[in-house]
């Protein structure tokens, strides 16, 4: 018997959507059309931000999740003695507010590091569409999970690596993240400075700098100011482990 409900068309939504390139990291698969009406309704546009523009402070009100549309954005803590820690990085794609569900609060300060755009779900709104879709809760759990995996994956990143480690990992992670949106794993601007870097790996902007150029001068990677070329992508992996060695190795056997 065939269904009396039209199951959605990615491709079609991307039209009534403005053409967003996200909407498959960001909605869930399989929804029926009037399913998909209904949280068309409760998504809106944010006005974009210019770079140094905030979007929440820590302490305020948590009312929406955010999703990243374009540009980047740089999230953080001001400790006791009001110096800024870095927290993490935002790309499109990505989800800001999860962290906020549970006190009702957001519990750090986001900011562009470039012109930005958004979309922006009320979660009163999206909880009460849950409610309706059970596709959409299952979709909220796994982007809350996630956000919990980038979380111990900072963890990692901070634990006991050295600074070459760290660097690498960085690279390498930020490789991945833009690999998952369709973009290239291999080139790519950096949006962040050398000393947000370092202020996120727990580094200083000397040493970040310093092995950005010892990257490539063992020609692991090209740099042209904030562009980024990964030239042997094995050695650089190999880089964040520790294994200078197997990292050696990949250089010769690719010439470089």
């Amino acid at each position: 018997m065939s269904s009396t409900h039209q199951i959605f068309d990615i491709s079609k939504f991307k039209v009534s959507c403005g053409n967003c390139s996200l909407v498959e990291l960001c909605l869930p698969w399989g929804l029926k059309v009037d399913d998909l009406n209904e949280l068309e309704k409760i998504i809106k546009r944010v006005r974009p931000l210019q770079r140094g523009d905030y979007l929440f402070h820590t302490g305020d009100k948590f009312q929406q999740l955010y999703a990243v549309r374009s540009g980047a954005i740089k999230a953080y803590r001001t400790t006791e003695e009001g110096n800024e820690q870095i927290l993490g990085f935002y790309l499109p794609g990505e989800l800001l507010g999860l962290d906020a569900i549970d006190t009702e609060k957001h519990v750090c300060t986001t900011v562009a590091l470039e012109t930005s755009s958004f979309c922006a779900v009320p979660f009163t709104r999206l909880e009460e569409l849950c409610q309706q879709i059970p596709g959409l809760q299952h979709q909220i759990y796994r982007l809350m999970s996630r956000e919990l995996s980038s979380e111990n994956q900072s963890l990692l990143l901070l634990g006991k690596k050295s600074a070459e480690e760290k660097i690498a990992t960085f690279l390498v992670n930020l490789s991945s993240r833009l690999h998952v949106l369709g973009y290239s794993s291999t080139e790519f601007r950096l949006p962040m400075s050398r000393q947000e870097i370092g202020n996120y790996l727990g580094l200083t902007v000397e040493t970040v700098s310093r092995i950005f150029s010892r990257l490539q001068k063992d020609k692991l990677i090209v740099i042209d100011r904030k562009l980024i070329k990964i030239v042997n992508e094995h050695g650089i992996r190999c880089m964040c482990t520790g294994n200078k060695e197997s990292s050696s190795k990949s250089r010769s056997a690719t010439g470089h």
